[in-house]
């Protein structure tokens, strides 16, 4: 599936990325992109960004690209594991840019690596994600996945 969805993505009304102020650049099954400028909504006590806004970005975009190779299966997708390490400190005003690849796509997981990059190309944040693909007919805690890429029933 190489079509962009980035439009559609940043098109949502609502939602997390919209909150922090994400643009989605780039949004395929093999690659997504986003940048942000960092502003005082992402800075914990010490004026630094906060550690989960980075995790977030590294988790959204991993969990789009993953949704994006799995509903032509008819699947979806949840994370299930997000490990994040945190390498260089940014203040409000710097721009940030990340994007997330796939290491492996299996029948039932998959995990995607990410970066997180400063204005300047320096790597202030890298992650790995893992998640579950989930079959049409399996629900999450009795409940069916809903979202920007997965109409409703």
């Amino acid at each position: 599936m190489s079509q962009d969805f980035s439009q559609r993505l940043n098109d949502m009304p609502e939602g997390w990325l919209q909150a922090m102020g994400i643009t989605i650049t780039k949004a395929t099954a093999d690659e997504v992109r986003a940048e942000m400028t960092v502003g005082p909504e992402h800075l914990q006590g010490y004026g630094i960004v906060h550690g989960g806004v980075h995790c977030g970005i590294i988790e959204s975009l991993a969990s789009i690209g993953a949704a994006l190779y799995a509903l032509p299966r008819s699947q979806s997708v949840v994370g299930l594991e997000n490990n994040t390490s945190f390498i260089r400190a940014v203040r409000a005003g710097a721009t940030l840019r990340a994007v997330a690849t796939p290491i492996t796509r299996g029948r039932k997981t998959q995990v995607w690596d990410a970066k997180v990059e400063d204005g300047d190309g320096r790597v202030v944040a890298t992650g790995r994600v893992r998640l579950l693909c989930l079959d049409k007919e399996e629900a999450l805690a009795g409940e069916q996945v809903r979202g920007p890429l997965h109409p409703p029933a």
